[in-house]
């Protein structure tokens, strides 16, 4: 297996800047792996494939104002700040931009750009503790209560186009806060949409695993075995864990919505004694490749991914590599939308 495995060309036009309104309205692409077909609907027509005992998994981790702006206090050189994940109270994991302009014990601060609502300046004076692997820098802060005051949502790279309404870069049942990107798979669900699945007798649960850096850092690697995963926190509660057992020992289907979810319900799996899923907080790193045998997840909805990422092995893993490919090459042919504000899949 090598990480060239995953690549495809993608049109540049295909990658989607801005959301598609309303939410449902996406198109939905619906892979049968059992007759290897492919079907082309609109996202609120998914209830069609779904069946009263079904069990639907959302991640509600909510994404925090994680892009901070600042300058060095030595030479007043401009810096951004990414949080990645928290540590310990007032200390963070973080990519800075540019790198090569902080060094173990530069001194940095922050301020807003302009006074808040009320008229206040908040000023959060920071210090490189620990340099990492990879780009990454471990910043203590004199206050991290503050930050959220100067942050800003952190929208991929890839789109360029600022986002005129922040919360719709969160999922409508978003709860938790602790995520540098969006579940985006859930971005696609509405209220209306919600209450319309659970007519339907399908039982939806809530876990949360807060989403980190793997999320659009791409495999450098050639092996992909040898990329390091970043952890991710997650919690799957009693409760959940008690109903996901329920619906497997039943033969009812599990389906996830989005790969951040798959990985947290694995995870708990592999930590359990099978066949009853215990509940689970901490670290994941779980890394989903081709052969890997599913416990839990029966079924998967997600978005088109990027190339030689994690992502897309997760869903080659769980469709199989020949089914995958046909599924890129037509959404590609058909144009559709890419990445976090594109559209969706079924893999069931």
């Amino acid at each position: 297996m090598k990480t060239s495995d995953f690549d495809y060309s993608l049109p540049q036009e295909l990658i989607a800047q801005t959301p598609i309104e309303p939410r449902d309205q996406a198109r939905l692409m619906v892979l049968n792996r059992s007759r290897g077909s492919l079907s082309h609907l609109r996202f609120w027509e998914i209830v069609d494939y779904l069946q009263s005992g079904d069990v639907l998994v959302f991640n509600d981790s909510r994404v925090i104002p994680a892009r901070l702006s600042g300058r060095k206090v030595d030479t007043g050189g401009k810096l951004e700040i990414l949080l990645l994940r928290r540590l310990r109270p007032n200390v963070w994991e973080t990519l800075v931009r540019p790198s090569k302009r902080v060094k173990l014990g530069s001194r940095l601060e922050l301020t807003n750009d302009s006074a808040n609502a009320d008229g206040q300046d908040f000023r959060v004076l920071a210090e490189v503790v620990e340099l990492r692997g990879q780009g990454i820098q471990v910043i203590s802060f004199s206050d991290e209560a503050l930050l959220p005051e100067l942050g800003r949502i952190p929208l991929p790279p890839y789109i360029r186009i600022p986002l005129k309404a922040p919360e719709r870069y969160q999922t409508i049942y978003a709860n938790v806060a602790g995520s540098i990107a969006a579940p985006t798979a859930g971005l696609h669900f509405t209220p209306e949409l919600m209450d319309n699945i659970k007519s339907r007798g399908v039982h939806c649960l809530f876990v949360t695993l807060h989403v980190g850096l793997d999320t659009f850092r791409p495999v450098r690697e050639d092996d992909p075995h040898q990329h390091p995963i970043h952890q991710e926190y997650g919690v799957v509660s009693q409760e959940v864990a008690n109903q996901l057992s329920q619906a497997k020992a039943e033969g009812r289907r599990v389906i996830c919505v989005g790969t951040t979810t798959v990985r947290l319900v694995e995870a708990a799996a592999q930590a359990s004694n099978l066949p009853q899923v215990q509940p689970f907080e901490g670290w994941v790193s779980l890394f989903i490749l081709p052969g890997y045998k599913f416990q839990i997840v029966d079924a998967l909805i997600t978005n088109f991914h990027l190339p030689k990422s994690t992502l897309l092995m997760l869903v080659t893993a769980l469709a199989g590599r020949d089914l995958i490919t046909q599924a890129y090459h037509e959404a590609i042919a058909r144009k559709y939308r890419f990445y976090s504000f594109g559209d969706a899949m079924l893999i069931m």
